[in-house]
């Protein structure tokens, strides 16, 4: 049995939190990137690494830094086809940016390699794409498993003072934010720092950043990022985004055609009636199929209205006020019998002698 020590906290020398990128990334701590599969945390994690090879800010870092050698480990893509290309686009200094060979050995967070590689290459950044590919056989639902494996990797973090950034995946379940990473809750727990990636509603080529742990400083600002077809990856700024209504919003592809002929027609029948032809004519001019309008069509409640033998489109709210006005005058002039009722026709259907309407 090993001799009983007891440290005393007045022995202790206090010391100032180091930063890879403040308040976002520690140095010498676990920060965990996650997000669902395509929403760009990746992209996000090599537009980081890009920027300490080269010393560019991150956003809200006002200095440049020094620029150091990053270890970028992943089992999901491939080196020369995606990984290098990205980083070329990104910038980078790929003379600063190693791979530990796993051609005889499959790393594993238990590696001594590791340590090895980052004390070696005097790595200032270690990423690892994706946690569950180097578990080495542990459960990763497993408490018992995953919490050696957690406290260890923390140990060398500490000892070599390097920024580690574990990329993971989100679960389906909903609830807390702390309970959505992909596994045990003791890999979140292990985290000083834990980013979450997703997708904006509407916004096609925007992602959002929110940092929703924070254990070393007051959480940071969410951000965003985009992709630009020409120039690829690009920082947005900040954005006015927290967790839960990240995690609650739809994870949607750009706007479909139901939503797209709803909008049309809310838009159009804002100020009032619009002919039934025209209303036709702009789900054509906009690709949207007929039955898909039409069905739009009566989820909003729109009502078609016959005036003069001429069929319109109307709010429903627009024809109760008309009728209330029309049935006041009728009453103020035909003692009540509503006469002005008789030159106004409302057909819920989208049929008539011509067609559609």
């Amino acid at each position: 049995m090993p001799d009983l020590k007891i440290i005393t906290m007045r022995d202790i020398e206090s010391e100032r939190v180091q930063w890879l990128w403040e308040p976002y990334i520690p140095q010498g701590k676990i920060t965990i990137i996650q997000g669902d599969p395509g929403d760009g945390k990746t992209t996000m994690s090599l537009a980081i690494a890009a920027a300490v090879t080269t010393g560019a800010p991150l956003p809200g870092n006002c200095a440049c830094i020094t620029p150091d050698n990053v270890i970028f480990q992943t089992a999901e893509d491939g080196l020369a086809d995606t990984i290098k290309p990205r980083l070329e686009q990104l910038g980078a200094d790929c003379g600063r940016i190693h791979v530990i060979d796993e051609g005889e050995k499959t790393l594993s967070l238990a590696d001594e390699r590791i340590e090895q590689a980052i004390t070696k290459m005097n790595a200032k950044l270690f990423i690892l794409d994706p946690l569950q590919a180097y578990l080495g056989g542990t459960d990763i639902h497993s408490a018992n498993g995953i919490r050696p494996l957690m406290k260890h990797l923390a140990s060398v973090a500490e000892r070599t003072q390097c920024a580690v950034v574990i990329i993971g995946h989100l679960n389906k379940k909903s609830g807390k934010s702390q309970y959505r990473g992909l596994g045990s809750i003791d890999i979140y727990a292990a985290a000083r720092s834990v980013l979450t990636v997703g997708r904006i509603d509407n916004e096609e080529n925007l992602r959002a950043v929110v940092h929703n742990k924070s254990n070393l400083a007051p959480n940071g600002t969410s951000l965003t990022f985009g992709f630009d077809p020409v120039s690829g990856f690009y920082w947005h700024g900040e954005y006015d985004i927290s967790i839960d209504e990240l995690l609650n919003a739809k994870k949607q592809q750009p706007e479909n055609q139901f939503a797209r002929a709803r909008k049309l027609i809310e838009n159009a029948l804002r100020n009032g009636a619009v002919l039934a032809t025209e209303m036709v004519k702009m789900a054509e001019e906009n690709d949207i199929s007929e039955k898909t309008f039409y069905r739009a069509k009566s989820a909003l409640g729109v009502i078609s209205v016959k005036r003069n033998d001429i069929w319109y489109w109307e709010m429903p709210e627009i024809i109760v006020t008309e009728f209330r006005e029309d049935r006041q005058h009728g009453q103020d002039t035909q003692d009540g019998h509503g006469a002005a009722m008789t030159a106004l026709t409302i057909f819920d259907s989208k049929f008539t002698e011509s067609g559609a309407v």
